[in-house]
C-alpha cells in the first residue's frame, strides 16, 4: 500500500511534509521506547527527573499536524486518494500509541523503585525484549523504504512474539515462581503487557506497507 503513496508524495507537499512528520514521530518513539526499557531495567535508582513527558507531547503534536495536513490535501485532491490518507493518519495513530505505552514503562519504574528482579523469567524476558528492540528497528526500516519483502519477513520471522508475552504473563498469574515479590509480578505483568503492545503496534505498521488499507492489522494474503 505505501508504494501507492510516493507519487501522491512527491507532488504534493502537505503529504510530502505529513510523512515526512511520521518519519520523526518514528524516530522519537523508538528512542522513547529505548529510553523508558533503560530506566526500568538497568536503573537500581530510579532518578527524579526521569521523563518522557515532554516526547509524548511532541508525538501528539505530530500527530496533530499529520491529520491537519491529510485533511487538506484530500480537500484539494478529492477522494481519489483517500486511501493513502487514511493510511498515513492509521500509521500516525499506532505510533502515538506506542508513546502512551512508552510513559506506562517510565511510569512502573517510576512506582518500582528497584531494579526489576526476573527470578527465572530472566533468559526469557531478555529473548524477549531483544526481539522487540530488533523489531522495532526493522520495522522503521520497512517503512521509510516501503520495502515489502522485509515487511513479509519480519511478519513472518516475529509472529511468535504475542504468544510469547502471554505465556509469561499467565505463568506470573499462576504464581510459577515464589520467590518473585508481589510488587516485582506486578510490575513485571505491566512491562509484558506493554511490549506486547508495543509489537502490536509496530506489525500493524508494518502490514501498511504489505497490505492494502481494509486488511491493514491482518496476515498478508498468500501469494497465488
Amino acid at each position: 500500500m505505501l508504494k501507492e503513496l510516493f507519487s501522491v508524495f512527491k507532488s504534493d507537499s502537505l503529504m510530502q511534509r505529513a510523512y515526512e512528520r511520521s518519519y520523526k514521530m518514528l524516530d522519537l518513539t523508538h528512542t522513547m521506547f529505548l529510553q523508558s526499557r533503560e530506566v526500568l531495567r538497568e536503573k537500581d535508582q530510579k532518578l527524579a527527573d526521569i521523563s518522557i513527558n515532554d516526547e509524548d507531547l511532541e508525538i501528539n503534536k505530530y500527530q496533530k499536524e499529520v491529520r491537519k495536513d491529510v485533511f487538506e490535501h484530500l480537500l484539494l485532491a478529492g477522494t481519489d486518494e483517500l486511501a493513502s490518507g487514511l493510511v498515513l493518519v492509521s500509521i500516525v495513530i499506532d505510533l502515538e500509541r506506542i508513546g502512551d505505552y512508552t510513559k506506562n514503562i517510565v511510569e512502573i519504574a517510576t512506582e518500582h523503585t528497584a531494579m526489576l528482579k526476573l527470578g527465572m523469567y530472566d533468559k526469557e524476558l531478555v529473548v524477549l525484549e531483544n526481539d522487540v528492540i530488533e523489531y522495532f528497528s526493522q520495522a522503521s526500516n520497512c517503512f521509510k523504504k516501503s520495502d515489502e519483502v522485509l515487511g513479509r519477513k519480519l511478519l513472518s520471522e516475529y509472529s511468535s512474539v504475542s504468544r510469547k508475552c502471554d505465556e509469561l504473563i499467565m505463568s506470573l498469574l499462576r504464581g510459577e515462581d515464589g520467590t518473585i515479590s508481589v510488587s516485582s509480578a506486578v510490575a513485571l505483568t505491566l512491562y509484558i503487557r506493554s511490549l506486547k503492545r508495543i509489537y502490536s503496534h509496530l506489525r500493524n505498521i508494518v502490514t501498511s506497507v504489505v497490505n492494502p488499507f481494509h486488511r491493514i492489522g491482518f496476515r498478508p494474503k498468500k501469494k497465488k
